[in-house]
């Protein structure tokens, strides 16, 4: 079934979606919460591809006073004289900045430009200088004071988290830059920057002790990104083409779309958030697809993940304070935050007693892409690939064959590059783990007993696995903490049939050296 619908995919340019006549999501309402709340300064972090650069390039026309595009929207009735300021869109989501260099012709491409409109002749050879000219330039020559609006101002941070040397220089270089904002404060209307992470030690949230950070608070929880609501507002058409095509009903294709794409949540009291890349070309394309994973992937979060050490089992469902999630630290960084500000963790409930988020894993879009990130840097066979030994072991398991999974674990673990840091018990314990759990089936780490906790726990409709993993010990050992600890008690009246698995590592072959298996005698 053919669609006439117009998605916006990729268009950042609110100007050339409403002229295209493409589905917008209408945020104007935000607008006006900013500019009539008394603040000058705002900051907003969100995940890549979440819709952060076309609400900014919303805020730009709005400043221009281009009020044509916005008939029709909530802002358009808003009492607003529309009149032009001069608007700086410093963007720097434009390059990789896998060289230091690049950040100087960034900037001075984008200064050149400015610098030409509001009449700048006397060019500084230091960049910041040349921005702080440029501000009150503009402002001298308009009459009126300036916008400033700032697309991914960590990008060249985000991207060299594993480089220090390149982190520092970039770090120093954009503190200088957003200085001005400061020093220029009175020729300065209204400031809003946008990134991934809040850095703890960036100057530019120590200097502007004003900055109203809006990424947790319940006003601005939608401000990027589609609700349920908004779904069910601008894309009826675009889930029942979606239906037609998965041959579904109606209410099987927004199950679809919520269980793959929904789930994102950046507030104690928000709602439940859908990537809006992930949902435009799921709808456009009508089919369920990994898309955002398809954009690139973050390694360099694995990398950062592998080198500070960690399990990860005990991260995919964890509480954590909101300061814990507001920075990052080069020099001590918080898993955490990293996992949440990357968009791989999201929040899923607030615990007001302790004053605590509950975070987890917001979809099965994101949790694919995250085993994908992640898996090469635990397991990386020299025999099989990952999906090669995934069938298996998934097959195996549904069908109450553990042996036979088993088998395809260790021939898999016995292929893994001797360069892997396999000698560490939470190496083991992570890629035991993740290649579990990424069979797509039901797997838990550390599910906590009367008397202990069950490192992995696999369900299937047929059969349940209680695993106990033991490092530099035998399986007899493993097992036998299983019966003493009675892990399997619990299931004694489940219809189905309970394996004890036993599971043997060794730290010199890196290997799995052997297992033993059980299965539970249950008495009715």
């Amino acid at each position: 079934m053919p669609s006439s619908t117009k998605y916006p995919i990729g268009e950042q340019d609110f100007k050339s979606l409403r002229l295209m006549d493409c589905i917008y999501v209408d945020k104007t309402r935000f607008i006006e919460r900013l500019i009539t709340s008394g603040g000058k300064y705002y900051f907003l972090a969100r995940p890549r591809r979440f819709g952060k650069s076309l609400f900014l390039s919303t805020l730009l026309y709005f400043f221009e006073g281009k009020r044509e595009l916005y008939r029709g929207l909530y802002i358009d009735s808003m009492e607003w004289d529309w009149k032009p300021y001069p608007v700086l869109h410093l963007d720097l989501n434009v390059e990789k900045y896998a060289e230091t260099g690049v950040i100087d012709l960034v900037l001075d491409n984008l200064f050149k430009n400015w610098e030409k409109l509001y009449g700048v002749t006397d060019i500084s050879a230091n960049l910041s200088a040349r921005l702080g000219n440029i501000i009150k330039a503009a402002c001298e020559k308009t009459g009126q004071q300036v916008v400033i609006l700032v697309d991914e101002y960590d990008k060249p941070l985000i991207g060299n988290l594993n480089d220090i040397e390149k982190f520092d220089y970039f770090r120093s270089k954009l503190a200088a830059i957003y200085s001005n904002f400061k020093s220029s404060a009175q020729y300065i209307r209204f400031v809003f920057i946008t990134g991934v992470s809040r850095f703890s030690k960036l100057s530019i949230f120590s200097d502007l002790n004003n900055i109203n950070d809006i990424t947790f608070d319940n006003d601005y929880a939608d401000i990027c990104g589609i609700t349920a609501t908004e779904l069910n507002k601008y894309f009826t058409a675009g889930i029942g083409n979606f239906a037609h095509q998965e041959k579904v009903s109606f209410d099987k294709a927004c199950r679809l779309l919520q269980k793959n794409y929904d789930g994102y949540r950046f507030a104690k009291e928000g709602s439940e958030i859908y990537n809006p890349w992930s949902l435009l070309n799921c709808l456009s394309k009508r089919e369920i697809g990994n898309y955002w994973n398809e954009t690139g992937i973050p390694t360099v979060v694995a990398q950062l993940l592998s080198r500070i050490n960690v399990d990860l089992s005990n991260f995919f469902d964890s509480y954590c304070s909101e300061e814990e999630l507001k920075g990052l630290d080069l020099l001590n960084p918080k898993p955490l935050a990293l996992l949440y500000q990357t968009g791989y963790l999201t929040i899923k409930n607030y615990n007001r007693k302790v004053r605590r988020y509950r975070l987890g894993i917001p979809n099965n879009e994101v949790k694919s892409g995250l085993y994908d990130v992640l898996l090469p840097y635990y397991v990386n066979s020299r025999k099989y690939s990952p999906k090669e030994v995934i069938n298996e072991i998934v097959i195996s398991f549904i069908l109450g064959n553990p042996e036979k999974a088993m088998k395809a674990m260790q021939a898999y673990f016995a292929g893994i590059d001797f360069k892997m840091k396999m000698d560490d018990e939470n190496n083991f314990h992570n890629a035991f783990y993740l290649l579990l759990d990424i069979i797509g089936l039901e797997t838990t780490a550390e599910s906590h007993t009367s008397d202990g906790s069950i490192d992995i726990l696999v369900k299937t409709e047929d059969y349940i696995y209680v695993i106990e993993l033991k490092y530099d010990h035998s399986a007899s050992d493993a097992l036998r903490q299983i019966e003493e600890k009675k892990y399997d008690l619990q299931f004694q009246t489940d219809s189905r049939e309970v394996f004890r698995i036993g599971v043997a590592f060794s730290s010199k072959t890196r290997c799995i050296e052997g297992w033993e298996i059980s299965r539970m005698s249950k008495q009715y």
